[in-house]
């Protein structure tokens, strides 16, 4: 196996794989909490409106959603920090922009408006409706105000758990069913705590040459803890 310039590292026996995040239709978890906001991706270009404001917790699938967008609209994906004041030569049908709240807002009102004026449509993510960010400029306040919204609720125990598996799917690591039934009703219930012990697990697995077993997910919890 050439592993040439990869960033694999070998560790107690363990190798260190690169983190695979999958964004793909079938990747999307859909559950109750994120029922609404899917339906309504898979509805485009049937949108109440020409733009959509998708919000949530961090880690909740807003990025996943916007790529899913982007896959059936054609359209590009930017972080709201990289929005720029410009004008593009050839501006794509749709427009996504990710962490919008993160733009300049000159920028983003700027973007808002050539797209929509050329007849395209947008996508903005958020981590909360637009009614409850603090903006300086009020034009563009009023604009994403006045958009539709999508939230994504908290996750239940089915999805955390789906969310899990996916975490763990994507660094690789195989984990028996009585290890998840074990963390679901210890862990906050939130889409970031669920990221952030999957890794915690993997960096503890890795360092020690150990399997993640409930043993080893109780030693964890009470570091966290």
């Amino acid at each position: 196996m050439n592993l040439g310039d990869k960033p694999w590292r070998m560790r107690q026996g363990a190798l260190d794989l690169p983190v695979e995040t999958q964004f793909g239709r079938a990747d999307f978890l859909v559950s109750d909490s994120n029922r609404a906001a899917f339906e309504l991706i898979e509805r485009w270009p049937d949108w109440p409106a020409r733009a959509l404001v998708l919000y949530g917790p961090a880690g909740s699938g807003k990025t996943h959603l916007a790529h899913l967008w982007c896959e059936r609209s054609g359209a590009n994906l930017i972080a709201g920090d990289a929005a720029a004041i410009g004008e593009p030569a050839e501006l794509p049908p749709a427009l996504a922009i990710d962490d919008a709240e993160r733009a300049p807002e000159r920028a983003l009102l700027h973007l808002y408006n050539l797209c929509l004026e050329r007849g395209g449509s947008l996508l903005l993510t958020m981590p909360a409706p637009p009614a409850s960010l603090l903006m300086g400029l009020a034009d563009l306040a009023s604009r994403l105000r006045a958009l539709p919204v999508a939230g994504i609720a908290p996750p239940d125990d089915g999805l955390l758990a789906a969310v899990l598996v996916k975490h763990f799917a994507d660094r690789q690591l195989r984990v028996a069913p009585e290890v998840f039934a074990y963390l679901i009703p210890r862990i906050e219930r939130s889409f970031a705590a669920a990221a952030s012990l999957a890794a915690r697990l993997d960096k503890y697995a890795l360092e020690t040459g150990r399997p993640v077993t409930i043993a080893l997910a109780r030693t964890v919890l009470a570091e966290i803890d």
